[in-house]
């Protein structure tokens, strides 16, 4: 497979920064991008899977919708890393909390998924059920959170494949288990591409809702609030 992919219409590995920031919803990814970026350009629009490149601080940086689920970040994710040379994905987005330490609006940092998914099994052998972040750019990322000022919390995170659990009391024997202190739906295919690649990838989450207290944010402040975990991750901008 070459350039450009099925799922990516860029021709020029250029039009993408090394470093590329993935919210799950392009709408947020546009957000950014109008928000926080000079001299953007939309480099990708195939399925509504907005992207963009431009520059923060002067230092270029690019900004890619990755859709809900494993499946659609490790496309992606994979085709990024793959074919366009990118070299760092930071994962920006919500998760709910399973534990009653965090409150809405927290920002944390992955430090390993771990999930009953078999994406990285299929993908490429591997039969672990947890797969860290690169510690490398964790270490940048709470650094940076550090100099804006940004509580950041060091998580485990529950990658799953399911949002909607019939037995909805599974989180606790996953948090009590497992040690997940909150879920999401990707980290784990990012962190399984990066490792196969020989890349690098983090994740940045803000706490939308939880599962103990009963409490959850709106679509609109998902999409335009958790401007926090997107400060930190800008200063990623080389």
């Amino acid at each position: 497979m070459g350039i450009p992919t099925p799922h990516i219409e860029v021709s020029n590995k250029d039009d993408f920064a090394k470093t590329v920031l993935m919210p799950g919803d392009p709408l947020r990814a546009k957000f950014i991008a109008e928000t926080f970026l000079e001299d953007v350009v939309q480099v990708n629009s195939v399925r509504n899977a907005l992207a963009y490149t431009g520059t923060y601080k002067g230092r270029r940086i690019s900004v890619f919708g990755s859709g809900m689920g494993m499946p659609s970040i490790g496309i992606y994710s994979y085709e990024l890393f793959k074919f366009y040379d990118v070299e760092n994905i930071i994962r920006i987005g919500s998760c709910g909390a399973y534990s009653d330490k965090l409150n809405l609006y927290d920002v944390l940092l992955v430090q390993d998924a771990w999930s009953e998914s078999t994406y990285a099994k299929v993908q490429s052998g591997y039969q672990e059920s947890t797969i860290e972040a690169d510690k490398d750019l964790n270490n940048q990322l709470a650094t940076f959170a550090g100099e804006l000022d940004i509580p950041l919390t060091r998580v485990r995170i529950h990658s799953s494949d399911v949002f909607y659990r019939e037995n909805f009391t599974d989180y606790e024997k996953i948090r009590d288990e497992e040690g997940c202190m909150a879920v999401e739906m990707e980290s784990f295919a990012l962190f399984a591409n990066a490792k196969v690649l020989g890349k690098k990838a983090a994740c940045l989450l803000t706490v939308s809702d939880s599962l103990v207290k009963g409490e959850a944010t709106t679509s609109e402040e998902r999409q335009n609030a958790f401007t926090k975990m997107m400060e930190i991750a800008l200063e990623m901008a080389k």
